[in-house]
């Protein structure tokens, strides 16, 4: 009990010095601002400038004809070589044509 009563004047104690001192004031610092226009202005230079740099893409024409090279199973078991020339329109077959009749 003796000891309860001596920790209590302590703290209380503490206290009182505690509510004495003078606490000094936080300085300000004032904070560097980053004007907006800046990087916005380098951001949108760097844009125009690709964009004006950018060659336009050559479109590719198909081919008028095209030979279609086939190899077939003859009579005798033999595979023989078909050689075909078609127009580019009449060649066009499905990329999974060939799932249908070797599976």
């Amino acid at each position: 009990m003796e000891n309860d009563a001596e920790l209590k004047r302590f703290f209380e104690n503490m206290k009182k010095e505690d509510q004495q001192l003078e606490i000094p004031p936080v300085p300000s610092y004032k904070s560097k601002k980053i004007n907006f226009w800046i990087p916005a202005g380098i951001a949108a230079t760097l844009v125009l400038f690709g964009w004006v740099m950018q060659e336009p893409r050559a479109i590719s024409e198909a081919p008028s004809e095209v030979i279609v090279i086939t190899l077939q199973d003859g009579p005798n078991e033999e595979q023989e070589f078909i050689i075909e020339e078609k127009a580019y329109l009449d060649v066009w077959e499905s990329p999974t044509a060939s799932l249908l009749t070797e599976y």
